[in-house]
């Protein structure tokens, strides 16, 4: 298993000045450290589960590209981009610049969007559940299509490309790897098998996520998919890994007999840096081994 950070919390010391080199420096220390990805939210508001809307948020994909310049091994990603909060022909184009301008090393997190007061007041279209889950497989669609030789139209219920060139074309092969975030058992997890290179489920609970896996495997054998080719990873949702990294381990050994190879853990403190080199130190050994 490998050890991945999330980065969620920009209310930091220091105000606007001090985010620039707090998440170079943290995104360095997990390099340092051993992680193997980096990721960001993607939302233009803080999410109220977190703090409160007025807090500070940083967009994804550009915070993503600064991040390319100051790392040189780790992925980078969000988790997870919102279907609705960009045309996927130019989301497709994003993610092929970030892959080319970091030597390879982007992934599409992805997901249906849920974060409604954030597109109502920045005039975003966030439409109904069903139709952001149109969308999301529409969008998987024309990601997968622009990034392969096919460079012909896409014609859609919701989108419509003339065409789907994307020059410069990634740099990783065969294209950048997908994952969809979400536990949903007859969409999300389904999308997984047909479209995705990985699912990524919040660790609430061992069993509950074993249930959500025999779920994936069975959508892959209705796909005709061999259930091995997608990986599974999670979002660690116990709270402070630091706080307890031997009761942290313990549990990923659960994890890990249930195929899990990825963990994303969040700093929760206002020294993101130092907790993250602190936890790469004492977690990502004891990781490689599970």
């Amino acid at each position: 298993m490998d050890l991945a950070i999330h980065f969620p919390n920009f209310t930091l010391p220091g105000g606007p000045a001090a985010l620039a080199p707090t998440l170079a420096a943290t995104a360095r220390a997990a390099e340092q450290g051993g992680c193997s990805t980096f990721t960001l939210m993607d939302h233009y508001f803080q999410m109220e589960s977190l703090a409160t809307s007025f807090d500070p948020m940083l967009e994804g994909y550009t915070s993503l590209g600064f991040l390319a310049g100051q790392t040189e091994r780790m992925d980078l990603g969000l988790l997870v981009t919102g279907v609705t909060y960009r045309y996927p022909g130019l989301l497709a184009k994003i993610v092929a610049t970030l892959d080319v301008l970091s030597g390879g090393r982007a992934m599409l997190g992805i997901g249906a969007a849920w974060y409604e007061r954030e597109h109502r007041a920045l005039g975003v279209p966030f439409p109904p559940v069903a139709e952001r889950f149109e969308r999301l497989e529409e969008a998987l669609q024309i990601c997968r299509q622009m990034w392969s030789d096919n460079d012909g139209p896409y014609e859609g219920k919701h989108y419509r490309l003339a065409e789907t060139i994307c020059n410069p074309r990634p740099i990783r092969q065969p294209r950048p790897p997908i994952l969809i975030g979400g536990m949903g058992e007859q969409k999300t997890l389904r999308f997984v098998a047909r479209y995705a290179d990985a699912c990524n489920l919040f660790a609430m609970d061992p069993g509950v996520v074993e249930h959500k896996l025999r779920v994936l495997d069975g959508h892959c054998e209705a796909e005709g998919r061999d259930p091995a080719t997608v990986r599974r990873t999670i979002i660690w949702a116990g709270g402070d890994a630091l706080a307890d990294v031997s009761g942290f381990l313990s549990t990923m050994e659960s994890y890990a007999a249930l195929g899990i190879s990825r963990v994303w853990v969040s700093p929760p403190g206002d020294d993101p840096e130092r907790w993250v080199g602190e936890l790469a130190a004492k977690a990502v050994p004891a990781l490689r081994d599970l």
